[in-house]
Parts: C-alpha cells; structure tokens; sequence
C-alpha cells in the first residue's frame, strides 16, 4: 500500500512543478495581456473587439472556435459568444467560463494601463467605461487555461468547451449566459459534465482561493416604487399629497421587511439605491421615483420580500389619503438566482487546491450577497458546478486596511484594481488543476 501512495504523491508534486514552470513562462506575456483588456473595456452587449480577440488566441492554440453565439430575447444586441472547443479522446466534458463585459464607470486608479475609454450607452448617454469587476483577470486566467490544457494534453482524456460569455452584467432576461444557452449552447456544441468558474474578489488576498458547497451568492430582486401624489404650491400643502412626504415615510418603512419579516439567520438584505422627484423647493411634486434592490439566498424569502415590498407601498399610500387610482406602482424584476456549488464537487476541488497552492491558501469563505449569472449553466442544478472566488488584492494592502481600518476598494468601484500577476498566476493553477482532475487519465 505505501509504495503506490508514495508513487502517487511524487507524481502530483512532480506535475505541479511542471505546471508552475509553464505559467511562469507565459506569465510576463499574459500580464501584458490583462492589461491590454483593462485598457480596452467594452459595455455589456457590445464586446466585439474583446471576443475577436479571444477567438483568435483559441484558434491558434487548435481549439475548434465558434463566435458570435448568443442571442437576447429583450435586447437588440448580437451575441459575442465565444465557444473553443478541444477534444481529447473519450472521456466526460468539461465547462470552463469566463465573463467579458465591463462597466460604465470613469476609472480613477491612476494606473499607468488605466482605462480612459468613454462610449455611449444604449440610452444614448455618454458614460466612462471601467473593468471594475475584474473580468479582465477573467479573461486572461482563461486563456491561459487554455494554453495549459494544449501544453499538457498527455494528461487528460475529454472534451473541453472553453466558454466566453457577454453580457454578465446585463441581469436577467438580458444576461450572457441565458443569451448563451437560448442559442442552443449544448444542443450545438456538449452537454457538461462539470461546470467551473471563478470569480476575483478584492478582499481576499491575491495567492488564496476562497471555496464553500451549497450556496454562495445571493438571488436578487430590483425594481422601481412610483409614488404619486397630487402636486402644488409650498404654501398650501393642504391642497396637496406630498409624494416626497411618502416616499420618506415608505424608506423606513421598507426597512422592517429585513428587521421584521425575514428570519435572522437567513441572510437578507433590502437598499433604496435612487429617489428622484420635484424640481423647486417651493414645488409640492406630483411624483417621485426610487429604486430599490434586494438581496437573500433563498427563493421563498425573496418571494415574501418582494411581495412585502408591494404590500408595504401600498399602505403607505392608502395611509397617505390617495386615492386608489394614484396609489404607489411597483414595479419589480426577480434577478439571477443563487449560485449553488455542488457539494461533492467541491470536496474534490479543496483538495485538488490544497495540493496545487497549499492548504493554508484555500479558504472556507461565507456565501457573498453578490450576483451572477453563472447559476443558468447548471440548469436548475441538474449539472454540477463550481464557482470559487480568487484573492486579488496585494497583501500588503489589505493588511493596511486591516490596520487601518479603511475598507479596500469593492467590486464595482472606480478604485478597484487588482494585483494581476499573482492573481493571474494562481487563477490559472487552481482551475488548470481543477480541469486535469476531472479529466485525468
């Protein structure tokens, strides 16, 4: 029994030498990559330089390359989906996503390879553009998978569907991976066996992973309150219903569902992100607008707070004296479902991590309140997936914010900017060596 385990042991160690010393040859090579997507950032929906891109580097690398798949059933948008496909032998397949879309958002790291791109949105307005979510990182660790499982193609028997995916933060009805499967993803190309991704996350430090089974992210809910009132002059408000009045007391009132409603151990979160309404001072308006987000990991408790949500905005209004035909209008959108990471799956895959980058290096992490499209891959959980989270942040820095007390620059934040080579470096290890594990010979 021990010579075997011996034998085994040594073999693992022996590739993972072998698989450090090709990413360190691509790494310096690879950055510059990263930074050229970080420079170039295209919004949701019109990712077309960075899938053509994408495309090219799978087909020089011998992956059957399929482009622009997608199609969006509410957008006008043409898909930019990039499918590589590398087959292998008989053997199970094997899904390995990356996101592309950035943000409209105006950079202000001051980086040397900062974006200064500006575009107008589909709203015709013009907007900074910003790979504030570290898609960029995505998409560099992907290619770099990409070469890694060509250069050691003697390990592995399968198939591999390298998937490039718009629009991740479009949001529901209009995301990349709903357009990806809408255009028949697996009826064209391979059903999965196993799905992987991951995801940089800021405040965790670049050279750890973080992993858990079950559940973690968050299914959302986001939608607009209308609440209209009966405009009029400042000086006689007794003539008017005062919407800015209601939506003040609808604000705190919203804030019960959380306090109240929903059980303390399920985490649960409700946040008016906008309110908009009046013109003057001296102007009782007849409306106002907010919008709201929602957030929770369970679908029965998203329900109740959405429909809380409705209840609570219109009692407020009928508490308020409006009439029926001017109560508040609620309008609201159940957004991606909650991430599940198959729990078998994830067993296998903390210890595949430990061996590749230590085990005091892979993290147990609590579910995060974010969202991701990620989820529609596993159709309703029938497929098993992983999404696993990649420290990006210099550590010094985070032991600065510890110190300090300043919290570190979040996703979605112009001052994002994650430390990319060994980022990048453990991003490719940790999901090469995931990939070789479900297909080893």
């Amino acid at each position: 029994m021990c010579i075997p385990l011996l034998f085994l042991t040594g073999n693992q160690i022996f590739s993972q030498a072998k698989l450090d010393h090709a990413i360190n040859k691509e790494l310096s090579s690879l950055v510059d990559v990263y930074k050229s997507f970080h420079r170039a950032p295209e919004l949701s929906g019109h990712e077309q330089n960075t899938s053509s891109y994408i495309a090219a580097q799978l087909k020089s690398l011998g992956y059957d390359v399929t482009e622009n798949v997608g199609k969006f059933t509410n957008r006008t948008w043409k898909g930019y989906g990039v499918i590589g496909v590398l087959k292998n032998g008989a053997g199970p397949v094997v899904l390995v996503r990356t996101d592309m879309d950035a943000l409209p958002i105006i950079e202000r790291t001051y980086l040397s390879y900062a974006s200064n791109v500006t575009t107008k949105n589909d709203a015709g307005e013009e907007v900074g553009v910003m790979q504030a979510c570290g898609h960029d990182i995505h998409m560099t660790i992907f290619l770099g998978v990409a070469k890694m499982l060509v250069e050691f193609k003697s390990q592995w028997h399968g198939t591999v569907l390298m998937v490039a995916q718009p629009a991740e933060e479009a949001g529901p009805g209009a995301s990349g991976a709903e357009a990806l499967l809408n255009d028949g993803l697996y009826a064209r190309f391979s059903k999965p066996d196993y799905i992987l991704g991951l995801h940089q996350m800021p405040d965790i430090i670049a050279g750890k992973v973080g992993i858990a089974p079950g559940y973690t992210t968050s299914i959302s809910g986001a939608g607009e309150i209308i609440i209209r009132g009966i405009g009029g002059h400042s000086s006689k408000p007794q003539d008017a219903k005062d919407p800015i009045v209601i939506s003040a007391e609808l604000i705190m009132a919203l804030q019960t569902i959380v306090s109240r409603e929903t059980d303390p151990l399920i985490p649960a979160t409700l946040t008016i992100g906008s309110i908009q309404g009046g013109t003057a001072g001296n102007i009782i308006p007849e409306e106002v607008r907010m919008k709201f987000n929602l957030r929770t990991l369970d679908e029965q408790v998203c329900d109740k707070m959405i429909a809380s949500v409705i209840r609570i905005a219109k009692g407020v209004g009928i508490a308020a004296g409006l009439p029926d035909d001017k109560l508040p209008i609620v309008n609201v959108t159940k957004g991606y479902p909650a991430n599940y990471n198959d729990p078998h799956l994830t067993e296998i895959m903390t210890g595949v991590f430990k061996k590749a980058i230590g085990a005091g290096n892979v993290l147990a992490i609590e579910p995060k309140m974010i969202g991701e499209d990620f989820p529609y891959y596993s159709l309703n959980r029938t497929i098993p997936s992983l999404l696993f989270l990649l420290g990006s942040i210099d550590s010094v820095k985070y032991n600065e914010s510890v110190q300090t007390g300043i919290a570190l620059p979040s996703l979605h934040s112009p001052f994002m900017a994650p430390s990319p080579d060994l980022t990048i470096k453990t991003g490719i290890k940790t999901m090469t060596s995931a990939v070789l594990e479900l297909l080893k010979k």
